[in-house]
């Protein structure tokens, strides 16, 4: 399977950082990482994939313009996809999208995302 290209999802998310939250923005960063490692197979892959074609996706089932509720759908589709993918993030996944996430948000809240890596 093709590798996804990270410039386009930093720069599709960048517009969108501080509405979308460190929290989330790292939950599709694992889930990138985790993609792009060979170890990780073709049906987890396609979980990933889906996860992250609805979070960018224009057509949501709540509109992202609605503050607060806007996200919570892209938030639990993206939740659902990690859970299952969750064996396939290993310490380097985590590193490198904490990098990326560096990459968008300079100054998010570390403690925030070691939450969700206890949940892994």
């Amino acid at each position: 399977m093709k590798k996804v290209n990270l410039h386009n999802i930093i720069s599709y998310i960048k517009g969108k950082a501080h509405s979308i939250g460190a929290q989330t923005l790292y939950s599709v960063f694992l889930m990138y990482h985790a993609f792009n490692r060979e170890e990780t197979p073709f049906w987890a892959k396609n979980i990933i994939l889906a996860s992250v074609a609805y979070f960018l996706s224009p057509f949501d089932s709540i509109p992202d313009l609605t503050p607060f509720f806007g996200f919570t759908d892209d938030l639990s589709v993206i939740t659902f996809g990690l859970v299952t993918i969750a064996c396939f993030i290993n310490d380097e996944v985590k590193t490198k999208a904490r990098k990326s996430l560096g990459s968008v948000i300079k100054d998010y809240d570390a403690q925030s995302l070691e939450d969700i890596d206890k949940k892994l």
